[in-house]
């Protein structure tokens, strides 16, 4: 909700409450009349309508407004004689309907005023700020001469082309009367006439530059500086004209005297002691927003003499009505109706047209003029830029494709089948098991070693440290059993023997049977490891393949970061740039009730309050999207007690104090 739509509603709800006085006089014997007015029911219908409470929406616009009049019909030749003991109760009711529905679309029409000055205003800051930046800086101010000098080359083309055509026209009029000038003109050849009109212009090139030699003693850059200045001036007078007129509107419009808190019976007392107060405080700010707009946008007059000639046309306009005069006349509410009309219809537009030329004119040059320098060399660079793409399609086209095949490898071989193979591995998917060596690989192995040691002792029972010739169950068993721990000692006990004699164990066979035993426990052993190693990566197999996955989603991540502050959904980012803007607001707040030259009641001047009103303006916008809902709330709170010049200029630096401390945590 903005600071014209809480004006409006307060506005409004005081003349509400203004209005609401039990007027006992008109509930009488007849007052059932009154209800069965189709007439009454019709304005009733109106002023519900022009109402703020009417729709969620508290301010309508121009063209409803003025709508809404025209189907009241409200009619200026009837007048109404009421008796002393009560006359038309009808038309008595009828005549405070009708001063009701104009009071109510005054309120509307208020809103539309203030938020017109608000919207014409508050970018005029912007426009000043970039004439401070053309005069801050010599490379700026170069670049703005740059920018312009196809203005000011058109400005002198055009000056020279009415100077040269105005010669033109004397020469034909000194030469109208002689026939034989005039025939000898018709006969000349085109070159000739061609040579006239050339020396003409060189004869208005010469006096124009003789005209401006004193400005020719200075440089280009000098000379779009001074114009920098000026235009800074004027647009910082209509910006302090608007800021004024807003003030004034504020302060002395529609104002009822009337306190938020006062109760309905002091309401009603304050009626009867002077029961038509507000209708001439109506009839005053309608004429006051009427001067306001006709005088706002004069630039040529100070913001003082603006002030004194709106108060000076509202002391004297001939449509307010005095105290003391005839207060029974039914056609001021008509009046009042078409001078709302015409200031919504006539003035508004008006305002709003002069306003936009003055911008125009004295603002920031059009983007057509700051940047066409670089459109003129891209405009001329075209064709050579068209000439290269072309030349180099086919390397373009294979340098797009193969980023997008790359892009989708990528996406496949280092998202995708980790992810699969990740989820694969939750759910005990043999397909995705780690392993570096089957699983009956190690078995076979160990039982061809048993096998293998087993024959051996039973061919050579001497090795096994035994008197018998055979080996019984019992020990055939126990050399498994030792075999199946790793001993070998029978294999052992053959092959130390053998080495004593290895020529002999060579031939029996007995030393090359006991290496190649003692080949396979090798292989037996490192089967043995691997089984170990294998069992380890199983029991860490999800770490790998999110180790796997971690890569890809790093890449993917950080390019997606990228892509996001390329373009602007980094929230954290808005978030601090939103808190920088709204400190800037409140250092401009700040500034502005710093530098106020109070009033001789303490408060703000009428100019100082419409800068304060459009600085808080766009304050309340930022803490739209800046604070959470409770934190908003107070922090309105606190703008609206920033609002209340009554309080005095030092009440309202403690309250700006008030604002940065409490929610500093958000304008960081």
């Amino acid at each position: 909700m903005s600071i014209v739509a809480d004006q409006v509603r307060r506005v409004d709800s005081q003349l509400d409450r203004v209005h609401l006085v039990p007027h006992t006089h008109l509930f009488t014997t007849e007052s059932h009349h009154v209800a069965l007015s189709p007439r009454i029911a019709q304005l009733q219908n109106i002023v519900k309508s022009l109402s703020t409470t009417s729709s969620s929406s508290p301010l309508l616009s121009s063209y409803r407004i003025s709508l809404l009049l025209q189907q009241a019909a409200l009619s200026e030749d009837v007048s109404l004689e009421i008796q002393e003991d009560g006359g038309d109760v009808v038309a008595e009711y009828e005549s405070e309907l009708e001063w009701l529905l104009v009071s109510k679309a005054t309120v509307q029409t208020y809103g539309v005023l203030l938020g017109t000055l608000l919207e014409q205003t508050i970018p005029l800051n912007d426009d000043i700020w970039y004439w401070d930046e053309v005069l801050g800086s010599y490379a700026y101010s170069s670049l703005y001469t740059v920018q312009t000098s196809p203005l000011r080359f058109w400005a002198w083309g055009k000056d020279i082309w009415s100077d040269t055509r105005r010669r033109v026209i004397r020469r034909r009029e000194s030469g109208a009367g002689e026939g034989e000038v005039c025939v000898r003109g018709i006969e000349e050849g085109f070159a000739e006439r061609w040579r006239q009109f050339y020396g003409l212009v060189r004869e208005s090139i010469k006096e124009r530059s003789v005209l401006d030699i004193q400005r020719r003693v200075l440089s280009p850059i000098a000379l779009c500086r001074s114009r920098a200045r000026h235009n800074q001036l004027k647009l910082s007078r209509l910006r302090e004209m608007g800021a004024s007129g807003l003030g004034v509107l504020m302060d002395e419009g529609l104002s009822f005297d009337i306190a938020d808190e006062t109760s309905e019976g002091e309401v009603a007392k304050v009626e009867e002691n002077d029961i038509h107060e507000w209708k001439v405080t109506v009839e005053r700010s309608i004429a006051l927003m009427d001067n306001v707009l006709r005088n706002v946008t004069t630039l040529e007059a100070g913001v003082a003499e603006f002030e004194d000639t709106v108060f000076a046309s509202v002391a004297d306009d001939p449509e307010i009505s005095s105290r003391g005069a005839d207060e029974r006349e039914i056609a001021r509410p008509a009046k009042l109706s078409r001078r709302l009309r015409h200031i919504l219809e006539t003035h508004v537009p008006n305002h709003v047209k002069t306003s936009n030329k003055l911008v125009s004119k004295y603002g920031r040059p059009a983007r057509l003029i700051r940047y066409w320098l670089p459109a003129s060399v891209l405009v001329l660079s075209s064709t050579t830029i068209l000439r290269i793409l072309v030349n180099r399609k086919t390397e373009i086209v294979s340098w797009i494709r193969d980023f997008g095949s790359t892009v989708r490898d990528f996406w496949f071989n280092w998202i995708v089948e980790p992810t699969m193979k990740v989820i694969g591995t939750i759910r005990h998917d043999k397909d995705s098991a780690i392993a570096i060596m089957s699983k009956e690989s190690l078995k076979g192995d160990r039982d061809s070693l048993e096998r293998m040691v087993v024959d051996f002792a039973i061919d050579n029972p001497q090795s096994t440290d035994t008197a018998t010739t055979t080996l019984s169950e019992a020990q055939i068993s126990e050399i498994r059993a030792k075999v199946a721990e790793g001993d070998l000692t029978p294999v052992l006990r053959a092959y130390e023997k053998d080495l004593r004699k290895p020529f002999m164990g060579t031939v029996r066979g007995d030393l090359v049977r006991t290496l190649l035993i003692q080949v396979q426990k090798t292989k037996v052993d490192v089967q043995v490891a691997l089984s170990g190693i294998d069992a380890l990566l199983k029991s860490q197999e999800l770490v790998f393949g999110f180790v796997g996955l971690t890569p890809g989603v790093l890449v993917c991540f950080a390019a997606f970061r990228y892509l996001g502050g390329v373009f602007g959904n980094r929230r954290g980012f808005k978030q601090s740039r939103k808190a920088g803007q709204t400190v800037r607001v409140l250092r401009n707040i700040d500034r502005i009730l710093t530098l106020a030259a109070p009033t001789q009641n303490g408060v703000l001047s009428y100019k100082d309050h419409g800068l304060l009103l459009c600085e808080v303006h766009v304050l309340r916008r930022r803490a739209h999207k800046l604070f959470p809902g409770d934190i908003q709330r107070e922090f309105l709170e606190d703008v609206g007690d920033l609002c209340n010049i009554n309080t005095g200029i030092q009440q309202q630096l403690k309250v700006l104090d008030r604002i940065r401390w409490g929610y500093s945590k958000w304008l960081r």
